[in-house]
């Protein structure tokens, strides 16, 4: 039988490292059953023996406060895994430590791997790796694993993985976590169920035992002065802490690394933001105007629009000589002449500039750093620092800045950073529309456009967070030290992401372009035109035929802006007009692409709440600002 093994980890301490070196090129990728949390699958081989290594998300505890630590959880105690590899950053030690008395607890075997020991080195931070073994009773090796070293003996003690003898002393509650291991099977489940009054309910079918549970953990609610689950981790912190101190000894550093000043800038606000600043200019240019301009311009304008999108058209009309189908594949609405289209030549250059971008950021170790950087600004909105990256990217292409929403904590930060997303980050191919109009007009203009925009990306922000249900994540990151990044490690991730992106988006656009041909096809999509006329002409007080520039802004947002933008040219609209114009199409709804990935990544009902509440918000707004410019006398 094949073995199953968890990898286990605390977020930024490598996991994905050792993770490539178990399982080489053999890897899936799938949501874990009931979320939008992917758990990356794949084979390999320890000794002679077939394994399936199984990854799961980054977390700072198996009693979880977010949908990833669920997961974990779920992945955990769900009587599938034979064993677990758990990897710990060896200088942060005792934060490995508090995972590792959790896994025994549930009674699984598993061995530690203290990855970044070079790192440790350099701070002084020697580890007794033979002590640390009898101690907690399972394996325990070191790794650098960026560099491969320590990877075959780690390979070698994973199958010599045991149960740990670790168990913590909970003090007044010992009593209870002994009472409810017996009735639960494992005392982790004990203090799980301690730790969250909801857990049994979940796990178990049996009435009587939920009731019996509960009221065990009402009597020490009422005993204990402390939220438990506080309690609980106190105990834990306690007793990991007493064993650190018996394998950890620090050696005096007098040499600083050029790494951790590097570090330091980055982390102080007086270097940081300037250093922040020219990280997303970077960015910005790299997937913005590398991937969105100048190589989508290539494939979408030379090779797509001069030579694949004709010699297609007249193979059709000459081969097939059907209408119908000739409109289905190479007609305004084709498979070929649209979906692919925008797959490839649009939304591929895009991807491809983006994930070669995250995985710099992620190999060099800045990643933690840009969301530290951006953490207390974006508390306002109710989201934390890891929200950063999704919205900056937003402004290369926001289809696929909604995809990296899902590495948020909570469903309430993913929904408020996917609403910001769909509301108010345009694209950069619509920015450049944006700044041709507005540049047309005065620089006071596009300063009037962008702050309106900004304004209500903080006001909504703001009252999303207080309205929409849920919790808001503690914004816990672990910072790894600052490497230059490895080549293979950046070609193989993209090389993954890009196998994900094949498998997974592009059929999302051929389904949305499918949808859009039958909307054309019935006569559908001219109705809908004529019904949001009156909007646009009555509230808006813009021209009728902005009515079609806006409708094409949901096919894809630059085309509705290049719309507008000939409107312009040919003096239909006033330069008010047009500022109230450029404000609606930036605050307008979503594109299909980013649509239906809303609705992939959050579900039908959210996406369509979404939906109305960008196409209604954007209308109200532009109607307020017609009306403020008109009665101020503003003129641009």
């Amino acid at each position: 039988m094949e073995k199953k093994i968890a990898l286990v980890g605390s977020p930024n301490v490598g996991k994905s490292v050792i993770f490539s070196h178990l399982t080489g090129k053999y890897v899936t990728v799938s949501n874990y059953p009931g979320t939008t949390v992917e758990l990356s699958r794949g084979k390999g081989f320890l000794g002679i023996k077939k394994v399936e290594i199984i990854d799961t998300p980054g977390s700072n505890s198996i009693i979880p406060m977010s949908e990833d630590e669920e997961v974990t959880r779920d992945v955990l105690i769900s009587g599938d895994i034979d064993s677990v590899i758990q990897v710990a950053d060896e200088k942060n030690l005792q934060r490995g430590l508090m995972i590792s008395s959790e896994l025994s607890e549930l009674g699984l075997p598993f061995t530690l791997v203290l990855n970044m020991a070079d790192e440790a080195r350099r701070k002084g931070i020697i580890i007794d790796i033979e002590k640390l073994s009898k101690i907690i009773g399972v394996p325990v090796v070191e790794t650098v694993a960026v560099e491969g070293k320590g990877i075959s003996k780690m390979k070698r003690l994973i199958l010599k993985s045991s149960t740990s003898n670790i168990k913590i002393n909970y003090g007044k509650l010992e009593s209870a976590v002994q009472k409810l291991t017996v009735l639960l099977g494992t005392r982790g489940k004990a203090v799980m169920a301690l730790s969250d009054e909801s857990f049994a309910s979940k796990f178990l079918d049996d009435k009587n035992k939920i009731n019996e549970i509960s009221e065990i953990i009402k009597k020490e609610k009422e005993s204990i002065p402390v939220p438990l689950f506080y309690y609980l981790r106190e105990r834990r912190r306690e007793e990991t802490l007493n064993i650190l101190k018996k394998v950890r000894k620090e050696e005096k550093i007098f040499k600083t690394q050029v790494s951790e000043k590097l570090s330091n800038l980055t982390l102080n606000p007086v270097t940081g933001i300037p250093i922040f600043f020219g990280i997303v200019l970077l960015l910005y240019e790299f997937v913005g105007f590398l991937g969105a301009q100048v190589l989508v311009e290539f494939l979408e304008e030379k090779l797509f629009g001069d030579i694949l999108n004709p010699l297609f058209k007249i193979i059709f009309d000459r081969y097939i000589q059907n209408e119908f189908i000739n409109r289905l594949f190479v007609g305004e609405f084709g498979i070929i002449t649209m979906a692919l289209t925008y797959a490839i030549a649009i939304i591929f250059p895009i991807v491809l500039t983006f994930f070669i971008s995250f995985g710099l950021l992620e190999d060099s170790g800045y990643f933690p750093r840009l969301a530290v950087m951006g953490n207390k600004p974006l508390k306002f909105l109710g989201l934390n620092g890891k929200a950063i990256l999704p919205l900056i990217l937003g402004c290369g292409c926001v289809t696929m800045a909604t995809i990296t929403v899902r590495t948020l904590d909570t469903k309430k930060e993913r929904i408020i950073a996917t609403l910001l997303l769909a509301l108010g980050v345009p694209c950069s191919a619509q920015i450049a529309v944006v700044f041709s109009m507005a540049s047309a007009l005065s620089f006071k203009a596009l300063l009037f456009i962008f702050s309106v925009v900004i304004l209500q990306l903080i006001i909504v922000g703001s009252l999303s967070s207080k309205i929409i249900k849920g919790e808001s994540s503690d914004f816990i990151m672990e910072l790894p030290p600052l490497r230059v990044p490895k080549l293979s490690n950046i070609l193989y991730k993209t090389a993954m992401r890009l196998e994900w992106y094949a498998k997974d988006v592009i059929p999302i656009f051929i389904l949305g372009t499918l949808f859009l041909f039958f909307l054309n096809e019935f006569k559908i999509l001219g109705i809908i035109e004529d019904i949001f006329s009156p909007f646009v002409v009555g509230i808006l007080e813009l021209p009728r035929e902005a009515a079609r520039a806006f409708l094409m802004g949901f096919f894809r947002r630059d085309y509705g802006a290049a719309g507008l933008f000939q409107l312009q040219n040919l003096g239909i609209m006033s330069n008010i007009q047009t500022v109230v114009s450029l404000i609606v199409i930036t605050l307008f709804v979503p594109c299909i692409a980013n649509l239906f990935v809303i609705i992939k990544e959050r579900g039908l009902k959210i996406a369509m709440a979404i939906f109305i509440f960008v196409l209604s918000y954007a209308i109200i707004i532009g109607g307020i600002t017609n009306i403020f410019l008109k009665y101020t006398g503003i003129m641009f």
